[in-house]
């Protein structure tokens, strides 16, 4: 049972809401500190460690935005599927494809995603999205350029940012390893675009 916040471990509690909402992502410690006018990250941390001891959040030190809301700190949720490897040729939801259910309460993304997505590789490290990870998807067969999508080229289904040009489409990697994919316009398809990430709770 979570016990009761003093007005300070609140407001943290809103912010990290407020930017789950907003980004899909939980803030940093200096976004946190920034937003609330801390004069150092320690003092986002404090509370930080305090929100954990009494139940509302869980921290990844290992990553950063590592700060995982838990069902105390929001209201009810959906089950959905977690997809794992796309088996080639198969709709990404296909009940094949679908390795699990994962709870996910329903004010966490400011738009309610259909199916959650386990990410293999690190092409997307620098946008905070690690091998490993689960994405939320709205499911949807169009998207703007600049969001982050999950597109299928071939067999293939990958997840990077969308840049529309004229006649093609690039998917962007957030890692400089690895180089941007030309698809014409006509052979890029998109399952569905990116609102959140969640760090999977199996993966640790």
């Amino acid at each position: 049972m979570s016990s009761k916040l003093t007005l300070r471990q609140q407001q943290v509690l809103d912010c990290i809401r407020d930017s789950q909402a907003d980004t899909g992502m939980a803030p940093t410690r200096a976004e946190i500190a920034e937003r609330m006018g801390f004069q150092s990250k320690n003092a986002a941390s404090d509370h930080l460690r305090a929100l954990e001891r009494k139940g509302y959040i869980r921290l990844h030190s290992d990553r950063s935005r590592g700060i995982q809301l838990l069902e105390s700190a929001l209201g009810d949720e959906d089950e959905l599927p977690v997809v794992g490897k796309v088996a080639a040729g198969t709709p990404i939801e296909a009940v094949e494809n679908v390795q699990r259910t994962v709870p996910v309460p329903r004010g966490l993304f400011r738009q309610r995603p259909t199916y959650l997505l386990k990410v293999q590789g690190d092409s997307m490290i620098d946008a905070g999205i690690f091998d490993g990870d689960l994405i939320a998807v709205r499911k949807s067969e169009t998207a703007r350029s600049g969001e982050i999508v999950v597109a299928r080229i071939g067999e293939e289904v990958t997840v990077k940012t969308l840049r529309l040009n004229k006649s093609d489409a690039t998917l962007l990697p957030a890692n400089e390893d690895y180089e941007p994919i030309q698809v014409p316009a006509d052979q890029l398809i998109i399952e569905g675009v990116f609102v959140g990430l969640i760090r999977d709770p199996n993966s640790h």
